[in-house]
């Protein structure tokens, strides 16, 4: 199962048994199509929205989504994180800065930090492509950049080490 909050509070829970989505404890009946990069036609009750997947942060686990007008920004959580809260640990505000390892295999785009700068949590470090979208990869806290291991344009692996703190 999967928890999603809202920025303004509201909160959702996705899982699925199968194929089947079931958002909110109900089927969810809907079919999505990738059309470009980042976009997808969403087909609910014979009506279609266009979905847009504005930002990902994977190491945060936030989103920002685009759904024909309306922007959502979301904090996804899944059954490990459910658990840690539910015990009363919070490993979300954790301010020590761990090296930057990549998320998924992919290529590196940009590089956005030089050894010796300083950053703060929340600053994009670098962009990494994978699965055809462009993914920003954040400091988790506040830090000094003490190696970038990569380069632009070199393909890493999961979990391999991007910048060293």
């Amino acid at each position: 199962m999967y928890q999603a909050q809202s920025v303004s509070g509201d909160k959702i829970s996705l899982e699925f048994k199968g194929d089947q989505l079931i958002f909110n404890g109900q089927p969810f009946n809907w079919s999505l199509n990738q059309k470009e990069k980042n976009t997808f036609l969403i087909l609910k009750n014979n009506r279609s929205y266009k979905a847009e997947v504005l930002e990902i942060d994977y190491q945060t686990k936030t989103a920002s989504i685009k759904i024909d007008k309306s922007i959502y920004e979301i904090n996804l959580k899944d059954k490990m994180d459910l658990l840690l809260e539910q015990m009363g640990i919070d490993n979300s505000e954790s301010s020590a800065m761990n090296d930057l390892k990549a998320p998924m295999p992919g290529l590196i785009l940009d590089i956005l930090v030089t050894p010796g700068q300083e950053v703060k949590k929340g600053d994009q470090l670098l962009v990494l492509e994978a699965m055809k979208m462009e993914n920003a990869l954040k400091a988790s806290g506040d830090g000094t950049i003490s190696s970038v291991e990569v380069s632009k344009g070199n393909s890493v692996e999961k979990g391999e080490i991007l910048i060293k703190f």
